[in-house]
């Protein structure tokens, strides 16, 4: 008898991680070198933790021996309470807050809770795939609303409202983006939540990248712009605090939660079902929130961050055929092979034909469900020597490349 994978998971990809990351393992057991820039992971590239935070899970350790509250431990969420208070959303309290192993995990929770048969979220494009992938694992549709990349990849209030339908449930807001770096304006955040207020959408937040913001940019926190809306805001250690293999993130529900009870019943009965996050992780989230931001000092103007996302924007439009939207925030630069020059069809295709030849892995923009073969997503966390030399190969290697 053979076993297949089950039928929910058609449909479901996340590219980040697919196929062409067997043939990256590959080349690496065959003794070759390869650039990883398919996910934004800083630790590989020099990126250190900051020491309190270290110290305090090293120093709590003999108290993370058992289980914990399933939401997470309570100097945590009081951390992150305090952390939204600050931001001005009103009306959080610790039992508001459901803490994780990574906001990945709440991503999925937080869907499984709301999603019947045949449901819709709607989900920008191109997006992180996770949210994509597990609207349809739960037996929805991912509706997906168009960025602009002419209008530096704001969605399209009129474009959004297109598409909401009597089966619509929420709107997914991926703000700073990731995979264009676009930070969004307050009006356009405003104009969403009118549109969630009006069609009683929940609006579901993804605000990993809030902390890492490029020449004096301002983020806006949804969650603080509309206190008759249901939000749940989802954020993390990961990238700001350079602690990715921690999986330390969070969950926070805001606005009118008398409306949506049932559903944090769900929430709640899924978070004690994992029984807890993990422990140690979790001594980690008051001492980076409580702790000197040094973020921002590393996306200062003269920051490294800052540096290596200016060298991205530059090299890359300096490819003849390649073009790409100056990056506000996050880590990542999705650049445009122009169809003209680059005859693209097939763009898994691609990135399997750089790595092969380059040792380079990127990730596709169809991977980000961007519905043509034209863009590619390139992590900015190498140093800007290495981010140079990168390009450049890239750039050599489509002077000849054709499919």
């Amino acid at each position: 008898m053979e076993f297949r994978q089950s039928s929910k998971l058609a449909g479901v990809c996340y590219e980040i991680r697919g196929p062409v990351v067997e043939q990256a393992n590959a080349l690496e057991e065959a003794g070759h070198s390869v650039l990883r820039l398919n996910t934004g992971n800083p630790a590989p590239f020099g990126f250190e933790a900051p020491e309190e935070i270290l110290q305090d899970i090293i120093r709590n350790l003999p108290n993370a021996h058992g289980y914990s509250d399933s939401r997470g431990i309570l100097p945590a969420r009081r951390a992150v309470v305090q952390y939204y208070q600050q931001r001005g959303v009103d009306g959080v309290t610790v039992n508001d807050v459901y803490l994780g192993n990574g906001a990945s995990e709440l991503i999925q929770m937080a869907v499984q809770a709301l999603v019947d048969d045949g449901d819709e979220v709607l989900v920008p494009a191109p997006d992180f795939p996770l949210w994509t992938a597990v609207v349809r694992l739960a037996g929805g549709k991912a509706v997906h609303y168009l960025c602009d990349e002419e209008a530096e990849w704001y969605p399209d209030l009129d474009d959004i409202a297109s598409k909401i339908s009597h089966r619509t449930k929420a709107i997914v807001v991926i703000n700073p983006n990731n995979p264009t770096g676009a930070v969004y304006p307050k009006e356009l955040l405003l104009g969403i939540l009118e549109l969630a207020r009006r069609h009683n959408l929940m609006v579901l937040a993804d605000e990993i990248y809030d902390k890492i913001l490029y020449d004096d940019v301002e983020h806006h926190c949804l969650a603080a712009l509309a206190d008759d809306v249901i939000t749940l805001t989802f954020n993390g250690l990961s990238k700001a605090y350079r602690v990715a293999g921690f999986r330390s993130g969070w969950l926070v529900v805001s606005g009118p939660k008398q409306h949506a009870k049932d559903y944090l019943e769900g929430l709640t009965m899924l978070a004690g079902m994992r029984l807890c996050p993990n422990v140690p992780a979790q001594y980690a989230v008051q001492a980076a929130l409580g702790g000197h931001q040094s973020i921002q000092d590393l996306t200062l103007p003269n920051g490294r961050l800052t540096e290596q996302r200016d060298v991205t924007w530059r090299a890359l439009n300096e490819i003849p055929g390649v073009s790409c939207v100056k990056p506000k925030g996050a880590l990542y630069a999705f650049a445009k092979l122009d169809p003209a020059v680059h005859r693209i069809v097939d763009d898994e295709r691609f990135v399997l034909d750089l790595l092969l030849r380059e040792k380079i892995h990127i990730v596709q923009g169809t991977g980000f469900n961007w519905p043509r073969p034209d863009h590619f997503r390139f992590v900015t966390l190498p140093r800007a020597d290495d981010l140079e030399t990168a390009i450049s190969r890239i750039g050599r290697f489509l002077t000849t490349y054709r499919q």
